[in-house]
């Protein structure tokens, strides 16, 4: 049977994988990320040799940046090599396959929509939570990528437009896990280095107001940020991605403060459906073999 080589280009790390046609994981390992292009395309041409044996008749990407169809990828991001080349071309130049790259967040929207959460849903919404907000749009079962790469960029979205500029305006700046950190930080005249989101929700269990104040504030934000997107694409289902998806009273509160939102605004009565990612860790390889199906179907 034939298979996909998967890749999920990180800034630290390479992941790779390889994918059946139907998303199941064979095997799977990381590098760590090459300083340049050329130690990129070694990993790949690398992975190909070990793999040579696996029936290998396709690449799969996961990549950070806004990713063109002709296989530019815009933007910038931990790997600034990345944008500019055509890495579609450069891959297949190298590897004699056809290559299909996509973004790591629109990935993991397609890892949820095939085989995940959101599995036999048409639109939905995936909201990518971790030091930055990042998300996809998913109309009619396809990435919706929007006229300038930036579908699904919840994390540019203004919630706070007092003093912009100040680092605390956009959604990625007062809903993401680091903001927390930086609450914590401010009001206790630390420096943010010196805190982990873990500690904070483990001290907030034990009791410290400024902790409890800065998570509460956090998942008023996060909720707020939903709520604007179930009434801007009013989506089936929104789905939350990222670390704090891990936390089992993230639905249950998210719930909480979307009840206190509905009951605040008269005209509001759509309570949004909302639910955690089913893929963690692969969500990025399983979604790029996802993408890689897709393209192959036009």
């Amino acid at each position: 049977m034939d298979n996909i080589l998967a890749f999920d280009f990180g800034g630290t790390h390479i992941k790779y994988g390889i994918v059946t046609y139907e998303g199941m994981i064979l095997d799977k390992g990381y590098v760590p990320t090459p300083k340049s292009l050329e130690g990129l395309l070694d990993v790949i041409q690398n992975q190909l040799d070990i793999y040579a044996d696996q029936a290998i008749n396709g690449i799969a990407i996961s990549s950070p940046g806004a990713v063109a169809d002709n296989g530019i990828i815009h933007g910038s991001s931990a790997i600034p090599y990345l944008h500019g080349p055509n890495m579609k071309a450069r891959i297949e130049s190298v590897t004699g396959l056809t290559a299909h790259i996509e973004n790591d967040a629109n990935c993991v929207g397609l890892a949820e929509v095939w085989k995940g959460s959101a599995k036999d849903k048409n639109d939905v919404a995936v909201v990518v939570v971790g030091t930055g907000i990042g998300g996809a749009l998913v109309k009619d079962g396809k990435i919706h990528k929007g006229s300038h790469l930036h579908g699904g960029e919840f994390g540019y979205i203004i919630l706070n437009p007092n003093e912009l500029g100040n680092g605390m305006n956009s959604f990625s700046e007062v809903a993401s896990t680091y903001s927390i950190i930086k609450r914590v930080a401010l009001a206790k005249g630390i420096d943010a280095s010196a805190l982990t989101g873990e500690g904070i929700f483990a001290q907030a269990e034990q009791g410290d107001p400024v902790c409890i104040q800065a998570i509460s504030e956090f998942y008023r934000m996060l909720a707020i940020g939903l709520y604007n997107i179930q009434y801007i694409y009013d989506p089936e289902l929104i789905l939350i991605g990222g670390a704090i998806s891990a936390r089992t009273d993230l639905i249950p509160r998210l719930k909480e403060e979307m009840n206190q939102l509905i009951t605040a605004i008269d005209v509001a009565t759509i309570i949004p459906a909302m639910d955690t990612c089913y893929f963690h860790a692969d969500a990025n390889l399983i979604g790029a073999v996802y993408h890689y199906v897709q393209q192959n179907l036009l």
